[in-house]
């Protein structure tokens, strides 16, 4: 839990208790904008609950792409939810059966009258009292264990992985380090840990998936790339859908071609996605993709013309145009 002055008191949601509410609030306040604020927060706002984000970065969903961010907040807004960004959360205080958040703001001083307060701002690894400093196990300044690529610990004897290496906290992250690391630790496999490809999905409505580096990522790596952003209006699907809110993007390196990164907001998303982790972890590039079999009339196409774009407007093709 962050520390928010009067928080503990006043009462909160986690994304565990939030489940077990039994009637949803008339007002709930989000703290953080990220993957489980907004799909609780947009989980309730169906609901029926009137829901305002709080959000401590310039934008939600500070981690992906500028393009998620500005299509979700117009999403969310859309369909009734207040998105507040860069808020720095003074206190919170209970009221009888009510809240009250009060928050700074470009500089002006808000409060908030809320139902329920829902926490969302992460999840740090529970390592505090596992006695750790005692096996000469060294931890990182936010309490995850350290490991090196392959999953190792400062004890030679000991190998830590998933959540508690402070790495993505995806379950299909977990099982792949585990399987790593059980090998590396009794077969002395020798196998390194690779996240180039991994899959990263936010389950709302519309879906956020995305898998490789974003543009921002790329460009901190000194990597020189080219990036095309397909909109929704012109995947088929999206059309047949009446819902064009969305969009398919790819970073490409730009000398070669090749897919770095690919970020989608779309119903089916997360089906989507598993195309581009292919992709980037076999080293297609874009003219290949752009070059596969890819079914009419699925989202899954979306990323074929995402593709394409790097070479034509696909806005001027026909059906099915190869």
């Amino acid at each position: 839990m962050p520390a928010i002055d009067g928080l503990q008191e006043a009462g909160y949601l986690t994304s565990t208790s939030a489940l077990e509410v039994r009637t949803p609030p008339r007002e709930l306040a989000v703290i953080g904008a990220n993957a489980v604020g907004l799909e609780l927060g947009q989980f309730f706002m169906k609901l029926g609950s009137k829901v305002t984000f709080l959000e401590a970065m310039p934008r939600i969903t500070p981690l992906e792409e500028l393009e998620v961010s500005a299509v979700m907040r117009s999403i969310l807004e859309e369909d009734g939810a207040t998105v507040l960004t860069g808020v720095k959360i003074e206190s919170v205080r209970r009221y009888g059966d009510r809240r009250r958040v009060s928050f700074e703001r470009r500089g002006e001083r808000n409060e908030l009258s809320v139902d329920e307060v829902l926490v969302a701002t992460g999840r740090r690894p529970n390592t505090s009292e596992m006695g750790l400093d005692k096996a000469g196990i060294e931890l990182t300044e936010r309490g995850a264990i350290s490991v090196n690529e392959r999953l190792g610990t400062s004890n030679p004897r000991v190998w830590a992985a998933g959540d508690v290496t402070g790495h993505p906290q995806f379950v299909y992250v977990a099982a792949y380090e585990g399987n790593l690391a059980a090998r590396n630790a009794l077969e002395g496999a020798d196998l390194k840990v690779d996240l180039a490809a991994m899959p990263r999905i936010i389950f709302t409505t519309p879906t956020v998936a995305a898998a490789g580096l974003t543009d921002g990522q790329a460009n901190a790596q000194g990597i020189r790339c080219a990036c095309r952003v397909l909109p929704l209006s012109a995947v088929p699907r999206a059309l047949v859908n009446r819902d064009i809110r969305g969009f398919v993007k790819i970073v490409a390196e730009r000398s070669s071609g090749r897919i770095l990164g690919a970020t989608a907001v779309a119903d089916g998303a997360g089906d989507v996605i598993q195309a581009a982790v292919y992709a980037i972890r076999f080293g297609l590039t874009t003219d290949q993709v752009a070059a596969t079999w890819s079914p009419y009339l699925t989202f899954a196409e979306g990323f074929k013309l995402a593709a394409q774009t790097f070479r034509r407007d696909v806005s001027k093709l026909s059906c099915c145009a190869a």
